[in-house]
Order: structure tokens, then sequence, then C-alpha cells
């Protein structure tokens, strides 16, 4: 075991610990002046040595016995989907967290998505590199990928829907995929993508009422808001224009920790959470969410490095995986908060304020350290 710790990457860690110290700082500033929401630092903290705790044992876990083990994990991961469904605690809309004694709560979907991964890897390693195959690969791989996101949907919850997606394009893509297979997909989807609009706009106030019964209306009012910002109502738009207003008024060196004048007037939803980047721009300005973006791409960098090393494609896959969904949560929920992209509930991983959000990121980059510490030579596992 300590032979293997003197193997960890390092600048990994390091980055962690500066992603603890931000997320602290921009969590404490976001929650203490809130009218209803009050997270000390020492909350943080915990939650942060839990996190901690649960990226080093992974790390000295063997991730292939995770890949021989994915049909159980798979079928575990279906299984509190659904259970969710019924049993679950319904927050902001969606049904998607079961309650846990302390006044906790977990998030099934968060889990999944690392589960996603380590089953995608399982089918893509039977290949051993060599092509994809549209009826042997592709077809049982997105299949396998459906269900959850179906699940997922219907809660709903179409930020994590959205990143099982993510997950499985960038897996396939590093699978070794046809490129002519991947040409035929991008002009169907363009294709669809074209129709969908078409019929967005034509169908708009039957499609709203159609799911206004269903409870997912907020979907349309957020869709619009990207699409149509200049027909939506003062209440759609509220979050978008006062984050760009905030991140805006931030300037080159920020207003100053603890000083953001819209997060502190509780002009900002979720501040804590989703919004977590809005707090960074307002206070520490250009400079700090740059350095930020910067401390971002180092931990890329060192993951796609550990892929390229890797002595075995199941690892490669696994981190490619992980590095998919890293990249897409960070661009997104970014990109929501400066108007170029959607607005979802994705939080920013290892700064926004959230237990399960926090262990799982925790754990993924676990599985990434442990391809770095198990390079081993052994047959592949299919």
């Amino acid at each position: 075991m300590l032979a293997k710790l003197k193997n960890i990457d390092i600048p990994i860690v390091v980055i962690l610990f500066a992603f603890m110290v931000i997320s602290t700082m921009t969590v404490y500033s976001a929650s203490v002046d809130h009218p209803s929401i009050v997270i000390s630092i020492s909350k943080i903290l915990i939650l942060y040595a839990v996190g901690l705790l649960a990226f080093l044992a992974c790390s000295l876990f063997d991730y292939r016995v995770l890949i021989r083990i994915a049909p159980f994990l798979y079928g575990i991961g279906i299984v509190s989907l659904v259970a969710v469904y019924f049993f679950g605690k319904k927050i902001h809309g969606a049904r998607g967290w079961f309650e846990l004694p302390g006044g906790l709560t977990f998030q099934p979907a968060e889990l999944v998505k690392l589960i996603l991964i380590i089953c995608v890897t399982a089918l893509l390693a039977k290949r051993g590199g060599e092509l994809l195959l549209i009826k042997n690969d592709l077809i049982p791989v997105c299949a396998a990928v459906l269900l959850p996101f179906i699940l997922v949907l219907i809660q709903p919850d179409l930020g994590n829907a959205i990143i099982f997606v993510i997950i499985l394009l960038g897996m396939l893509w590093i699978g070794n995929i046809k490129y002519s297979h991947v040409l035929l997909s991008v002009v169907i989807f363009a294709g669809l993508g074209f129709l969908l609009l078409t019929l967005y706009k034509t169908f708009h106030t039957s499609l709203f009422e159609t799911l206004k019964g269903y409870g997912f209306s907020h979907w349309m009012d957020r869709i619009d808001t990207y699409l149509y910002p200049q027909d939506v109502t003062e209440d759609d738009s509220y979050q978008v224009k006062n984050a760009i207003r905030a991140i805006g008024s931030g300037g080159l060196e920020g207003e100053g920790f603890l000083k953001g004048t819209s997060v502190h007037s509780n002009f900002i939803p979720f501040a804590y959470s989703d919004s977590i980047f809005v707090v960074v721009g307002e206070e520490f300005g250009f400079r700090g969410s740059a350095v930020l973006l910067l401390i971002y791409f180092l931990l890329i960098y060192r993951m796609i490095l550990i892929s390229i090393q890797s002595t075995q494609l199941s690892g490669a896959y696994i981190v490619v995986g992980v590095v998919s969904m890293f990249v897409f949560q960070i661009f997104e929920n970014v990109g929501m908060m400066i108007g170029i992209m959607p607005l979802t509930g994705i939080t920013l991983p290892f700064v926004s304020y959230g237990g399960t959000s926090l262990l799982i990121n925790m754990l993924s980059l676990g599985l990434v350290m442990s391809v770095k510490l198990h390079q081993e030579r052994e047959p592949e596992l299919f």
C-alpha cells in the first residue's frame, strides 16, 4: 500500500487542496447572508475531509475489480433510480434524493454517472481496441445508457441526463468508433436538431401546456430563456440576467471577498451551489475566474496524461469517461452563468456545495488515480 502511495499524482492532490480552499471561501461567502441557508466553514471542511478519504480509498482499490462486477453495479444503479422515483424526496421540482439520517440527502443520479463509466468501459474493453461494430458494440452500449437516461429524465433531472449522453459520446470516441459512423451520427442528429427546433417553434403553446400538465414546464422556460431571451418574462430570465450582471460588475479584480453586492443582497438564486461561479466572478473578478479555470485545465491535463500512460485500454477508457464528465460540467456550469448555455441544475465540480456531488467527484478522481497506481500488466479483462 505504501509503495502505491509513493506513485500518487502529487499535482492532482495539490489541486484538490486548492479546490478545498476555493470552495470553503466561496460557499461560506454565498451563504453567510442567506436568509434560510447557513453553511458553516466546519461543515464544508468535514465534507471535504470525507471526500478526500473516499478519494484515497478509491485510489488504493484496484479499478479492474469494479470492471469485473460491472453488471452487478449497473443493477444497483437502476434499482436506486427506480426506488428514488417512488420513495425519494422532492427538491426543487425533482424527485431525485433519498433522505438520510442527520438531515443528509443522497442523489442516486450522481452515483449512476460513475457506474455508467465503469459499465461502458466493461463493454468497450471486450473489443480490445478494434473498431466498434454497430450490432455487437454500439447498440448494447447505447442501450445500457438509454435506460438510466430515461429514468433520470422523468425525475425530472435534465442536467444529469445530458451528462450520461456526454459520457457515452466521449467514451465511444476513445473506444475507436468508425469515422463513417461518426459522420452518419452527426448528419442524423443535425437533421433531428433542426426538425425538433422547427417543431418546437411551431407547436410551442401546445407543447408548453402538455409539459405543464406533467410538471415539466420549467424545461421550456429554461430553453426559451436561452433561445428567445427577448420573449421570456422577467421571472424566467431573473437568474441568468442577474448572474451576468454580477460577474460583469466584478471587473478585473473583483469587489473583494465577502463584498459581492449581488451575492450578499441575495439576488443570485442558489449562489452556494449551481451559481457558485457568480461568487467567484463578482468577488474575485476576471483574474480569480481565470485562475479557477486554469486549475481546472491543469486537472484535466494531469488526467489525460494518466490516460495516455495507462498500460491497459480499460484504464484509458475509465479516465476518458471521467474527463468527459468533468469537462462538460465545467463548461455547462460556467456557460449558463454567462448566458452561452441553457440553465440547468449542474454543479461546478469540487467547488459547488453538495455532499453527494463532492463525494462522487472525489470517487471519480480516485478511480482515475487507481488507474495510475495499478499499472502492472495482466491479461485484459475480456
